[in-house]
């Protein structure tokens, strides 16, 4: 399997890893400069040589995908007969510089409601490096044609059809998906909000809305949903940024997205 076969391998099965590559090379090493290796959590594609090299910098990706390291790091290596080493003796007579980058598993975004809103947050989310679920019981906003704008999208987008129940889909999210919660429907909203409260593996929870929406809501998930404050505090409302008063989709797309991204940085940090 090639590397770039194995990074696509790792992020479609959102599992973390590390891309190590050969940055430098100076005299005789075993691999020149840009051979790659993949590391995985128990597999490896790839190699930069073998030997105390590959062995060194399998152990540091690995103590990186343990400790999610963010940060890419060098390290460099002597090959030579008077170095002590972890993994045996490379006497080649070189020296090498070996870049590990991480490769985080890429955040996920559903966006429950593909409208006017909805489909001018997927134009700005679509520009990010995500796995992007757009969620709709209508069929008619998620043809081919007006989902055309996303064409270019650098995020992996899947399109869910859902014309009875969308709240399903929530069970098929991956762990940790951000939820935006924006329908045409005030009930299919509802349903959707009590649906998300129930299942654990979620990210953070968005409702679009007002204030007296909130509060009809909010009653209905205690009295009939039966949670507890703790648990519908989970929901954020009115999502976006409290400073971008404009009403326009596009402008509500864009402070809902603003609003998202720093959620992503509080939790990166």
């Amino acid at each position: 399997m090639t590397w770039v076969a194995a990074v696509a391998r790792l992020r479609a099965r959102r599992e973390p890893g590390v891309l190590v590559t050969v940055a430098t090379v100076r005299g005789h090493a075993p691999r020149d400069a840009g051979a790659k290796l993949v590391v995985g959590r128990t597999g490896t594609w790839g190699s930069i040589g073998g030997g105390n090299v590959e062995a060194v910098a399998i152990d540091r990706a690995r103590e990186m995908i343990t400790g999610s390291v963010p940060k890419p790091e060098l390290i460099d290596f002597a090959l030579n007969d008077k170095v002590t080493n972890q993994h045996g003796v490379q006497c080649c007579g070189g020296t090498v510089s070996v870049l590990l980058e991480p490769l985080p598993v890429v955040r996920a975004v559903a966006v429950f409601g593909v409208g006017h809103v909805g489909l001018e947050l997927a134009r700005i989310l679509a520009r990010q490096d995500l796995d992007l679920h757009l969620v709709d019981s209508r069929a008619d906003v998620l043809t081919e044609e007006r989902l055309g704008v996303l064409a270019d999208a650098v995020a992996q987008v899947h399109v869910h059809h859902t014309p009875l129940l969308p709240e399903e889909v929530l069970a098929e999210l991956p762990p940790g998906t951000h939820v935006l919660i924006m329908t045409h429907d005030h009930a299919e909203d509802a349903a959707l909000c009590d649906a998300a409260l129930r299942t654990d593996h979620l990210g953070s929870i968005g409702l679009i809305g007002s204030v007296a929406k909130w509060a009809r809501f909010r009653k209905r998930l205690a009295t009939e949903g039966g949670h507890d404050d703790t648990v519908i505090d989970r929901i954020r409302t009115p999502i976006g940024l409290p400073d971008i008063a404009g009403k326009e989709p596009a402008t509500i797309a864009v402070s809902v997205a603003a609003d998202l991204l720093r959620t992503f940085e509080s939790a990166g940090g």
